[in-house]
Order: C-alpha cells, then sequence, then structure tokens
C-alpha cells in the first residue's frame, strides 16, 4: 500500500471482488478495515459456526457480550468515540467506508462488531451534553462494553413525527416519573440501558416540550417486551413499557425540552451511515446472484451465459456503483462541513430503493432456490425490504429532499 497515494490503493474490502476500483479513504481507513475482514472472517466466523448463529438466528446476549468485549480489545468497539474516550476521530467518509465493508463481509455478527445497535454509536453524540456524574455511570461503562444500551423515541403514534411522544416525565422532587410505551426500539431485548424521549410539558399544553432522560432497564415498573420478530426474522427489535417509573433528575440529559434536538441533532450524518449497511447488503446479493449464474447450469451452460441474466447483473451493478457513488459524494460533503441534508435523504432515499431492487433481482437469478429459507438471497430480500421503512421511510425522504429545494 502507497501510504502517501491512499487514492491509488485498492480497496481490500471485498468490493474487490466484484469491480476494481480505488480505495477512497485514508490510509488508516484501510488498516482498519483488513483487521476488521480477519476478525470477522476468523473468530467470529468460528463463533457463529460453534452457536449456529446466522441472519435468521440471533446470538444471546451473553453471546454478544463476548463479541462487544472482543471487538474492544481489538480496538474496533470504540473507534466512533472522540478521541479522549480512545476513539479514532475518522472522517465521516472513512466511517461509511469501514461500515460498509463490514455488512459486505457478510457476517451475522456484523451490527454488533461496532455496537450499533446498543453500544459507543448510541452514545458518542451526548458526549457533549452528559454530566461527569452521567459520564461515569452510563457513558463509560458503554464505552468500555461493560452495558449496553439503546436509544428510545418511537411510540405507536409517534415515529416520522418524533415531535408527536405520548410518554410523559411529571417532576415529583428529585425524581421524574415516566409513564408510556416506546416501540420498535432497535437493541432493547439486550439493553442494559435506554436514552429515552419524554414529554415534559404540562398536562395539556399545546406546546410539545420534549426531553431526554437516561434509564436503568432494570428499574421497577420498566419492562422491556421482545417476543416478536421483524420480516427479516431477527429478534433485535423490542417495546419499552414504563410503569410509574422513578429516574432521579441528574438522570436528565442536558436542559429540559432539549431532548428532541438532541435526538435529532446528528440526523443527517446518521442518516448517510445507515447507507453502507444497505450497500454492503447488498454487494452480498450481487456476489451471490453472479455465482450462483456461473454455477447454475440449464441447457447445457451456465445460466450467466443467457441475456436475460446478464442484462440483470448489469442492471444491479449499476444501480451498486450509482448508489455508493451518491453516498461517498455526500461524506464528503459532510466532511466538507456543507450543509448536506438533502443529499443525506437523497442517499437514504436512493440507497434503500436501489439495494432492495439488487436483492430483488438476486432472488429472481437464484429462481426456486432464491425464495428458500437458509439461502442467503432470501434473507437479503427481506432486509432490505426493512430498510425502505427503517429510519425514515423513502416517502419523508422525499419530504425532505423538496424541503430542502424548495426553501426560500
Amino acid at each position: 500500500m502507497n501510504a502517501k497515494d491512499p487514492m491509488q490503493t485498492t480497496s481490500p474490502s471485498p468490493s474487490s471482488a466484484l469491480l476494481a476500483m480505488p480505495f477512497e479513504g485514508s490510509p488508516r481507513a484501510a488498516e482498519l478495515i483488513a483487521a476488521l475482514q480477519d476478525f470477522l472472517q476468523g473468530e467470529l466466523a468460528e463463533l457463529a459456526q460453534k452457536h449456529g448463529i446466522s441472519h435468521d438466528n440471533s446470538a444471546s446476549k451473553e453471546l454478544l457480550q463476548q463479541v462487544w468485549k472482543r471487538s474492544r480489545e481489538l480496538g474496533f468497539y470504540g473507534m466512533t468515540l472522540p478521541s479522549a474516550m480512545g476513539g479514532e476521530e475518522l472522517s465521516v467518509l472513512d466511517q461509511v467506508l469501514i461500515k460498509e465493508a463490514i455488512y459486505a463481509s457478510g457476517s451475522p455478527f456484523a451490527p454488533h462488531v461496532l455496537g450499533e445497535l446498543s453500544g459507543p454509536p448510541r452514545i458518542g453524540s451526548l458526549v457533549r451534553k452528559a454530566t461527569p456524574f452521567q459520564m461515569e455511570q452510563f457513558i463509560a461503562p458503554v464505552a468500555r462494553a461493560e452495558k449496553a444500551i439503546c436509544f428510545a423515541l418511537t411510540e405507536s403514534q409517534a415515529g416520522s413525527d418524533a415531535g408527536a411522544v405520548q410518554t410523559r416525565a411529571v417532576r415529583e422532587g428529585g425524581h421524574y416519573v415516566l409513564t408510556g410505551r416506546k416501540r420498535f426500539i432497535s437493541g432493547s431485548p439486550f439493553a442494559d440501558l435506554a436514552v429515552l424521549m419524554a414529554s415534559t410539558a404540562p398536562e395539556g399544553c399545546a406546546e410539545r416540550e420534549i426531553s431526554a432522560f437516561f434509564v436503568d432497564l432494570a428499574a421497577p415498573g420498566v419492562e422491556v417486551v421482545s417476543g416478536y420478530k421483524t420480516m427479516a426474522g431477527q429478534s433485535h427489535t423490542g417495546d419499552i413499557h414504563l410503569n410509574a417509573v422513578r429516574v432521579p433528575v441528574a438522570h436528565l440529559v442536558g436542559e429540559p425540552g432539549r431532548g428532541l434536538g438532541l435526538a435529532l441533532g446528528r440526523i443527517t450524518v446518521n442518516r448517510l451511515l445507515h447507507c453502507p449497511a444497505m450497500l454492503g447488503l447488498a454487494q452480498c446479493a450481487l456476489r451471490d446472484a453472479r455465482d450462483y449464474a456461473l454455477s447454475r447450469q440449464q441447457f447445457g451452460r451456465s445460466i450467466a451465459q443467457f441475456q436475460s441474466i446478464q442484462h440483470m447483473l448489469a442492471d444491479m451493478a449499476t444501480d451498486w456503483m450509482a448508489a455508493r457513488a451518491l453516498m461517498v459524494q455526500t461524506a464528503r460533503a459532510l466532511d466538507a462541513g456543507l450543509d448536506a441534508r438533502a443529499q443525506a435523504s437523497m442517499s437514504k432515499l436512493f440507497c434503500s430503493e436501489k439495494a432492495f431492487a439488487i436483492a430483488d433481482r438476486a432472488v429472481q437469478i437464484h429462481g426456486g432456490e432464491g425464495i428458500v429459507q437458509g439461502r442467503r438471497v432470501e434473507f437479503l430480500f427481506r432486509m432490505l425490504r426493512m430498510y425502505r421503512v427503517l429510519t425514515g421511510t423513502s416517502e419523508i425522504q422525499r419530504n425532505n429532499i423538496a424541503k430542502e429545494l424548495l426553501m426560500p
């Protein structure tokens, strides 16, 4: 690798198995990707095989804790944290490329290596607002992989309209009393803590006042209900029921009424950071479809020799490259300090729609094999369909893009 000219290096991620391209990130990102690939394809592959873990068969909390702690020992788990907490101070572009490589590995542990659902990525933006007490009690244990944390905003009537939160927090002396229900909270089944949004507005007040709290999920009155799976067959999601839960005032994050701003403060970057997961998974679908087309024999030759299959593969590769280019360009815009809200929504919209289209064609190329549970493309079809809904639907992204374009 030529450290002086990283643009001339070849990406160490599995994308090189599809189409050769220069590596867009820093030399440090290239090093981290190479080390992560060794971890994912070595130790974690053996761990998954030993315990029968697959995309449809989720790991237990105990096994995930083992993965988190080992990832931290290797220097991966906290790489997104500020440098003062041992982070790498990575650019947005480097974060995007690293995350893409993780998901492109096809590992069922991909969402857990960096603790995306319940670890450091959930707390990095809170460091500036957290008190010394909160740093010691909540932030540091998560950074050390000793505790897991989830982010609880969504409710049955509060999704795209994040301000419509019905969970209430009423001040009583040195505590707030929280009552309500959170829905579809990622990471909650194996979390110890939650950063939870609740309304602190007076009863009957028309003005929205959303505040953020650190909530111990083992506290009296808290129940995590996780008896359901998503269409992808995973059990990473659950509901949080709060029945008069007493939360010390010291657990309030920042000032009262500033919780929604806290939740949405990094929404542009966070929206973009979902794209590499989609494109990493889409890369798996494209690779699987290509490999199957080369090996599947019909009428005395591989189906890859039929023009209809070739055209599908060509469209899949073109969609993937176009979506990836938009993602990379948006990351560069954010690193340059630009207000890239429209571009981030474009990226989420385009990447989610095209990634699903790639998975759809991958199933078609596999034919009967593609609709059998246990085939990876069948899982990828379900997973990538979900991304068109998760973290802001395609319709919400279109609203955001139009709003930015039409602003005076």
